[in-house]
């Protein structure tokens, strides 16, 4: 459901990781001696597709509200992609030529999408509570 706080962080972590496919990652001379060469997440098929993926997850997990235990799997899912993720995008970093490449500044993209998913668990834990204390009253 769109009320519940987790929803948003979910709905952000989604929109930053389908943003971060087409915002440069990194930016340098690349050892093929290509000047200003931009790594996105496009370039290589592996970030794509699991960019991809952690954005699909993460929009998943905002509908499956009835299902909190299958919820949190999910963001475990999409936190553990994102850190393969994130793996990757170092590995391709080092194959630029060393002392010519900057990361940009929409790299904070990623780190993003592991912040929001962390939230995320958060939110879902806190609806778990909720709803113990609740049928423990009744």
């Amino acid at each position: 459901m769109l009320q519940r706080v987790q929803s948003i962080w979910l709905l952000l972590a989604s929109a930053c990781a389908f943003i971060s496919l087409k915002v440069p990652f990194y930016s340098g001379t690349n050892k093929a001696g290509v000047a200003s060469y931009r790594l996105m997440g496009v370039e290589n098929f592996y970030l794509m597709l699991l960019t991809m993926a952690i954005g699909v997850v993460s929009l998943i997990t905002i509908f499956l509200y009835s299902n909190r235990n299958l919820q949190m799997r999910l963001c475990l899912l999409g936190i553990l992609l994102e850190g393969l993720l994130i793996f990757l995008y170092y590995r391709e970093t080092t194959t630029y030529v060393v002392g010519t490449g900057t990361f940009s500044l929409t790299s904070i993209l990623q780190v993003l999408i592991l912040i929001f998913l962390f939230l995320a668990i958060r939110g879902i834990n806190n609806d778990s509570k909720i709803i113990k204390d609740s049928n423990r009253l009744r």
